[in-house]
């Protein structure tokens, strides 16, 4: 009898779970229109990385952004334009990020001694996609980090919308390719990239689907009627 029950318990939990699930995990009903004109008014606020809108897309988030770099150095100076231009940093989150005592991260052990690029990043979880929209430079994907610094969760979710994070010098297959406008381009979590040798701008659109950006229904206060 007893057995019976517990068997009838089961079958009853197992019954409600996909309701409970669906009702978590609602497909939305309409569709998101954000005009030129949103953009153009986004793309005109100060910082390189602006959010447009968060999106609620049933089981995660999707978040679109509109990222301007400026003019960097080449060959030395790539790694101090890549180490912004990946993670888009903000001067506030990486004070936070500095004060704490630093995580390693990457392949934990001796460099090879030539062929890194310099100020790589990695996000843990999550992809992004880009669009060029305007101006160029040379992308940095690929090859693995080593003996990098973990950015702090708290931070980088505040300031760069993409999760913890891997900062360092990438060695291996690192891929450089000069992009420009109308190129599109997917850089799945875990892949490290970096910018150098941008000439006088290079803007694109960020498209970032995940749980983890802010949330959903967020727009930018700039457009918001």
């Amino acid at each position: 009898m007893q057995q019976r029950t517990i068997l009838k318990a089961l079958a009853v939990a197992i019954a409600l779970t996909p309701a409970v699930a669906f009702t978590q995990s609602a497909k939305p009903t309409s569709a998101t229109y954000i005009t030129a004109e949103e953009v153009a008014t986004v793309s005109a606020l100060p910082g390189v990385d602006r959010t447009v809108r968060v999106v609620e897309i049933g089981n995660e988030h999707f978040a679109i952004g509109t990222i301007h770099r400026g003019a960097s150095a080449p060959a030395g100076g790539a790694g101090r334009a890549a180490g912004a231009a990946a993670g888009g940093a903000a001067a506030g989150g990486a004070g936070r990020a500095a004060a704490a005592p630093a995580v390693r991260c990457g392949e934990i052990a001796t460099a090879p001694a030539s062929g890194g690029a310099a100020g790589m990043i990695a996000h843990d979880s999550q992809t992004e996609g880009y669009l060029i929209t305007s101006g160029g430079g040379t992308l940095l994907t690929g090859g693995k980090i080593y003996n990098g610094t973990q950015t702090a969760p708290d931070a980088e979710v505040t300031t760069t919308l993409n999760g913890p994070s891997c900062n360092g010098m990438a060695y291996g297959d690192v891929v450089r390719k000069v992009v420009k406008t109308g190129d599109v381009i997917v850089i799945p979590a875990g892949v490290p990239h970096g910018w150098t040798d941008i000439g006088d701008h290079v803007d694109y659109l960020s498209f970032r689907p995940s749980g983890q950006t802010l949330t959903a229904g967020y727009v930018n206060p700039a457009i918001k009627k």
